[in-house]
């Protein structure tokens, strides 16, 4: 640890690159990026949505590719957490019911899964119809974990776009939403999703991070966002990790300048 990093920080890391089908070689590129991110300092590393594995476009192929939540996918996440003593967090295809498949966001560490989170609002959008293949998760109670003095939550890609679910996040206690994402390239698609991450961390008074495939099919700009929407540690369009120490009292710091949260006059309700 510096002098420079306080020691009530934890330090974030996001984790950029391009899942592909090979399941094997994902794990093989998580593990190498889990190295430099516990030697960059990490304590958590967030990789994109569909890390452990995805096809482009969507196939028969793809619940072939499912695994259960507690199959080979999650067990070396546990173990690569044990071995560099950080929390992954990162996409999973897992089984559902019938043809179709779950997009799930497990949070693991060294003694396996600690929060997971199922997608809810499917990509069918932009032309795309994610629906077809996927199954949405229940709307449930946010499942977070903590590090350090900090309570993180999950969400996935186009839940971004519907500001209720990272309100859920807020209410349920975490100080940093985790956005692992397929943002799919398009216009203005980039803008889209750093506008996005900024405005969920600024009315949410609360640190968020977004992981993106790199382009050509995602836009990457993995990015890190401070509680008054200020980008603190990005990476641009390669395969890289990017790090930032988040300090808790930030939160408490910027919630007593701007208590918009204390002064809400509405609730999210479920549909």
């Amino acid at each position: 640890m510096t002098e420079s990093t306080p020691p009530t920080a934890v330090a974030l890391a996001v984790a950029q690159f391009a899942p592909t089908a090979d399941a094997a070689a994902n794990l093989d590129e998580i593990a190498r990026l889990t190295a430099l991110a516990a030697d960059r300092g990490a304590d958590v590393v967030v990789f994109p949505e569909y890390s452990s594995a995805f096809v482009d476009p969507f196939d028969e192929t793809l619940h072939t590719l499912a695994e259960q939540l507690d199959g080979p996918f999650t067990t070396r996440l546990a173990t690569l957490a044990a071995d560099r003593g950080l929390t992954i967090v990162a996409g999973l295809l897992e089984r559902a019911s019938g043809d179709r498949v779950h997009n799930t966001v497990v949070a693991v560490g060294a003694t396996g899964i600690l929060a997971r989170y199922r997608k809810t609002h499917l990509y069918d959008a932009f032309g795309q119809r994610e629906s077809d293949w996927v199954e949405p998760g229940a709307l449930e109670a946010p499942e977070t974990f903590e590090v350090g003095a900090l309570r993180f939550g999950l969400q996935t890609c186009y839940d971004l776009r519907f500001p209720e679910v990272t309100r859920t996040l807020a209410d349920a206690g975490a100080d940093v939403a985790l956005v692992p994402a397929q943002w799919v390239r398009g216009p203005l698609k980039e803008h889209h999703w750093r506008t996005l991450l900024e405005a969920r961390a600024i009315e949410n008074t609360m640190f968020v991070a977004g992981a993106d495939h790199p382009p050509p099919l995602g836009v990457g700009n993995s990015i890190i966002v401070d509680p008054q929407g200020v980008a603190v540690a990005a990476v641009g369009t390669g395969t890289d990790v990017a790090v930032a120490h988040l300090e808790p009292s930030t939160v408490a710091a910027v919630r007593r300048v701007n208590p918009s949260l204390a002064l809400r006059r509405y609730r999210v309700v479920a549909d």
